[in-house]
């Protein structure tokens, strides 16, 4: 046989063998004994003395299509937890294995409940692995995983004979139930315990339920049990106090939206801080959707672009959050004309009507929360916080209270209607009218009194708004002349005048300790508080500056990065004023001639008046 024979295993005395042919192979035997080999070059006699070129390798093709076809894996697959430490939100439970194997005191049956995509399947997957640990330094039940493990390639593709998972939406009778109970008995082949995962478990049916019990309460030492759940309600109670429950949380958004950064890069990507988000919170705390959506957001760019938040935006099907907190913010000023051309211009840019109603009610429970807490507690951008906390402290508790109620219904209302739009259009006209409309104290107040409950007043109909403040014949009587509205101030220090004017002392020096302005606009006023701030100055100069000035202002009292109170600029003007005093070189030699002398009050003297000179009595008139 000569070196440069195609085919060194046949053997010679096989004429029959096809020339130039490599032996058949089944490409599906590579687990079992490796990769096949590569098949050597044929070399016909004619071109035995010209260089023979070397093989095309597919690994040679370019990056940018290395992932393309069917070899591709999503990214819900392709960065599955390999170890607890992958487990990312999950630390109590973790913390809780980790104690639990440690001392030994490991249960004979698990149920694993959350939400869809935290990672029940992928925690059942490693529990197993953790109670068939076995490498050349561990041979007992640990946390401590490794990719060296002698089951764990095989538990991980759900390929190992001794961990046998069911999914119990497709075996629910109590057939199956049986077959899992004659399997139990036995001894584990290879492994250590036999491990049952089964997936889904509410849906098995009662008689299944019974007939796990008794196995449940009394399984022999080699037997397991992980359950996963996302409907622990439907267990029964006899099944759950059988085993130790581990209630998978919500992944937070800060957390999700790190682990698709890092993911991200991996696959040599950039996406957008905002985009990351806005996949973060549709994803809703489940790390497989958030996952799949940002498989869905890398394909929206070129490869080693940024993908824009604009084009998540649009891939969502969401409309921009300023504009639906502008939109918001305009629905509770009553304008109803402007909020419908607002809402049709999101819905123009293909702003799904369910969404716009959902951003609705997120941005009335941010108000609701800011007016309680602050506007950090939001979790919203800066910006956006300060602009809804603004929005909180003007509006009252029970106004968010009746909006959040009507934005609720509404929701539900979009939902079911054969065109979503013009829902979303009436439940904005009904939210507007409602915005003028007075609450019940002050309805039982102005009845009190013997007024027209949301009759004229200081804020008159606005802008083809609403309603005004009452319906139709509270809209047809006859209405008292209304007080005019004062100009809006255009600077902060004209609003404090205003407030002087008015004879609001107390409301007035609260405003010149405590208010370090931050913004300031016609309408709305963001400040920081100063230390010992009343918790109702917000509201109440809210209130007053609306009573004056016909308006709604908006006033965001948690604002950071406020300059001077207007007292410390009153002070710092008066140091300032003194400084100069004392560094007039006149004043100086003056308290140099005079030791132990002291500057007093500093006054500013009024300029003297010339008078004309008085005429001399012995002087004549007429000379």
């Amino acid at each position: 046989m000569s070196d440069t024979d195609p085919h060194p295993d046949t053997p010679p005395w096989d004429d029959d063998a096809p020339e130039n042919e490599a032996p058949v192979r089944d490409e599906n035997t590579d687990d079992m004994f490796g990769a096949p080999a590569a098949a050597a070059p044929s070399v016909d006699a004619e071109t035995i003395d010209e260089p023979v070129a070397a093989p095309t390798s597919p690994v040679q093709e370019p990056a940018a299509h290395a992932d393309d076809g069917a070899a591709y894996t999503v990214l819900a697959r392709k960065y599955r937890p390999r170890t607890f430490e992958d487990l990312i939100g999950q630390e109590a439970m973790v913390r809780t294995l980790t104690n639990a194997f440690s001392s030994g005191r490991i249960a004979h049956a698990f149920m694993l409940t959350g939400v869809r995509g935290v990672g029940k399947t992928t925690t059942a997957r490693l529990l197993a692995r953790a109670l068939n640990n076995q490498t050349d330094t561990i041979d007992r039940p640990s946390l401590a995983l490794t990719a060296t493990g002698r089951h764990d390639a095989a538990i991980m593709a759900g390929q190992h004979m001794d961990v046998m998972e069911m999914d119990a939406a497709s075996h629910t009778g109590v057939g199956d139930i049986r077959e899992l109970i004659e399997s139990v008995r036995y001894a584990p082949v290879e492994a250590r315990y036999k491990v049952y995962v089964l997936d889904e478990v509410h849906m098995l049916s009662t008689a299944a339920f019974n007939a796990l019990l008794k196995t449940l309460e009394e399984p022999p030492p080699h037997a397991k049990f992980i359950f996963a759940t996302t409907e622990i309600r439907k267990v029964p109670v006899t099944i759950l106090s059988r085993c130790q429950r581990f209630d998978l949380r919500r992944v937070e958004p800060e957390i999700l939206v790190g682990h698709l950064e890092r993911i991200a890069e991996r696959e040599g990507m950039k996406v957008e801080d905002e985009a990351l988000a806005l996949i973060a919170r549709a994803a809703e705390g489940s790390v497989r959707d958030g996952l799949s959506l940002l498989d869905q957001a890398l394909v929206q760019g070129e490869r080693g672009a940024v993908v824009k938040a604009e084009v998540v935006r649009d891939m969502l099907g969401l409309a921009d959050r300023s504009q639906t907190i502008a939109l918001f913010e305009t629905i509770m000023a009553g304008k109803t004309p402007q909020a419908l051309e607002a809402f049709r211009t999101l819905y123009g840019y293909g702003a799904d009507p369910v969404q716009v109603v959902g951003d609705l009610l997120e941005h009335c429970h941010a108000a609701s929360v800011a007016k309680m807490l602050g506007p950090q507690a939001t979790r919203l951008p800066n910006d956006q916080a300060q602009t809804l906390a603004g929005l909180g402290a003007a509006l009252s508790a029970g106004t968010l209270s009746r909006a959040w109620s009507m934005l609720l219904k509404a929701h539900e209302e979009v939902r079911r209607a054969p065109n979503p739009a013009d829902a979303v259009e009436m439940a904005i006209v009904r939210l507007a009218y409602a915005a003028d409309l007075p609450g019940p104290e002050e309805a039982l107040k102005a009845l009190r009194d013997g007024e027209t409950p949301g009759g004229a007043g200081p804020a008159a109909p606005r802008g083809g708004g609403g309603g005004g403040g009452g319906g139709a014949s509270a809209q047809l009587a006859p209405r008292p002349a209304a007080q005019p509205a004062l100009p809006d101030p255009q600077t902060f220090e004209q609003t404090v005048a205003l407030i002087g004017e008015k004879r609001e002392i107390t409301l007035q020096l609260d405003v010149q300790r405590y208010v370090k302005p931050v913004s300031f606009k016609p309408g709305a006023i963001v400040y920081e508080s100063g230390p010992g701030a009343p918790a109702d100055l917000a509201r109440r100069l809210a209130s007053r500056l609306k009573e004056w000035t016909g308006r709604t202002w908006l006033i965001a009292a948690n604002g950071q990065g406020g300059g001077e109170t207007l007292i410390e600029q009153e002070k710092a003007a008066r140091q300032a004023e003194r400084d100069a005093v004392v560094a007039d070189p006149f004043v100086q030699a003056v308290m140099a001639a005079f030791p132990g002398a002291e500057i007093g009050e500093i006054r500013s003297v009024a300029p003297a008046v010339e008078l004309p000179p008085i005429p001399d009595e012995d002087s004549d008139p007429d000379a």
